[in-house]
């Protein structure tokens, strides 16, 4: 891709944003980084406008859309009216990039799966970088001098939107549930975005995807995981893995990872990198003093017999009925945050399963508090101290209380991380 003398137009001014503006400079592109705000600190050489509308959009050889920007909301249409090509950040950095890429979408365990592969492939003796939708934009890493072997993609539906060209080496879909209704029409158009990661692949490349995953059709080759069909090619009962019956690894002989999805994540991490031809002798140990990263069934702390476990990444329902599922101990549930449009009924035969009370919280608190206590006894808070302090007075002995909200956290928080972090906070200053 030649961007010599090109103006590229840039929608977004954060952190990716800078990363596309940044390559195309180097590149030697006339450069314009449009956002709402007043972009502060790109070099002089850059155009920076704020305040950006439909009606400010310019000319331009190649529009970059940054991820939180509504591909199909009315600022994109515009720009792109009076663009030559409309890509995102993902696909300029990959044209830029010769080496390997394992990719990874699916509603959740991304970040996980991500994290696992980039110390996988480093522990081999490779060159990785985690980046993407986790870690740093993937055109801060392709600037890097020497290029790193391979790249550990995280890809959400929202980059893939902007796909055109780019082609992982290997493509793991690790699940889907709905997701971002607030983004998207329908199910099915959310279903579409991801299903992009798949559309350039050819008979060269692998695809890596849980068992029974409605997937379309491709040239590629399949390798599935599982953790409830033992026909898979990777199998687990949550602790064992076992590659076409035969056990691979033990998760609990060094590794922190707990419960059937991280598995899964497991599992899909080591076939990915396998798929590269990397020896799996060499895989193996950096499994050792492996966690999980933070706010992901976080062991907060134990007090009078309960354990609190902070899931604050949980921020929707398919997150929530799997760390429903993923517990032994009887459950008292904290849910709630943003109405994002999900119908939650789905969740509640594991409630009734697994939980003997409900806590919720936020926006969507009261509907989901209305809602759950068809099958739990359940009490609506306005807020998450609050909600912890209720938690603290229904949870007995032996019991789970579990922060695992279902729904993102931007009607009260920043994100699910200082959710989180709060979370932490007031739990470790009960008494």
């Amino acid at each position: 891709m030649n961007l010599s003398g090109k103006r590229v137009n840039i929608l977004g001014a954060g952190r990716s944003g800078r990363a596309a503006a940044e390559l195309a400079l180097r590149e030697g592109a006339q450069v314009h980084v449009f956002d709402a705000k007043d972009p502060v600190g790109f070099p002089e050489s850059v155009s920076v406008h704020g305040g950006v509308n439909p009606g400010a959009a310019e000319p331009c050889d190649v529009l970059v859309v940054s991820p939180g920007i509504d591909t199909y909301g009315p600022l994109v249409a515009a720009f792109s009216e009076k663009a030559g090509e409309v890509i995102g950040e993902i696909e300029l950095a990959c044209r830029y990039y010769s080496g390997r890429i394992i990719a990874i979408t699916g509603t959740n365990g991304k970040t996980t799966t991500t994290e696992l592969v980039e110390r996988l492939l480093k522990g081999a003796g490779y060159s990785a970088v985690a980046c993407g939708n986790y870690g740093v934009p993937v055109c801060e890493v392709v600037m890097l001098d020497p290029q790193p072997d391979v790249l550990a993609l995280e890809a959400s539906s929202f980059q893939l939107e902007t796909i055109v060209d780019f082609r992982p080496d290997v493509a793991v879909w690790l699940n889907f549930a709905p997701d971002h209704m607030d983004r998207y029409p329908d199910v099915e158009s959310y279903r579409r975005a991801k299903w992009r990661i798949f559309e350039n692949l050819t008979a060269d490349q692998y695809i890596v995807s849980r068992h029974g995953e409605n997937l379309p059709a491709s040239p590629a080759a399949t390798i599935q995981f599982s953790t409830e069909c033992e026909d898979a090619d990777w199998w687990s009962e949550g602790e064992h893995l076992f590659l076409d019956g035969e056990e691979v690894f033990n998760l609990r002989s060094g590794s922190h990872l707990r419960g059937l999805h991280n598995a899964e994540n497991a599992m899909a991490a080591l076939a990915a990198c396998e798929a590269l031809s990397i020896p799996r002798e060499k895989l193996l140990p950096a499994f050792d003093g492996y966690a999980p990263p933070r706010h992901r069934c976080e062991l907060v702390r134990t007090l009078d017999g309960v354990e609190w476990l902070n899931d604050s990444k949980a921020t929707n329902l398919h997150a929530l009925e799997s760390a429903l599922r993923s517990q032994t101990r009887p459950i008292v549930l904290m849910a709630g945050g943003k109405e994002k449009g999900l119908d939650y009924s789905p969740v509640l035969g594991l409630l009734q399963k697994h939980a003997v009370a409900a806590v919720t919280f936020g926006q969507i608190g009261p509907a989901l508090g209305a809602l759950f206590r068809q099958v739990v006894p359940s009490e609506i808070c306005d807020t998450l101290s609050e909600a912890i302090l209720t938690a603290q007075r229904m949870a007995t002995h032996g019991q789970i209380v579990l922060l695992s909200p279902g729904t993102s956290s931007f009607d009260q928080f920043s994100g699910y991380e200082e959710r989180g972090d709060v979370f932490c906070k007031l739990v470790n200053d009960l008494r």
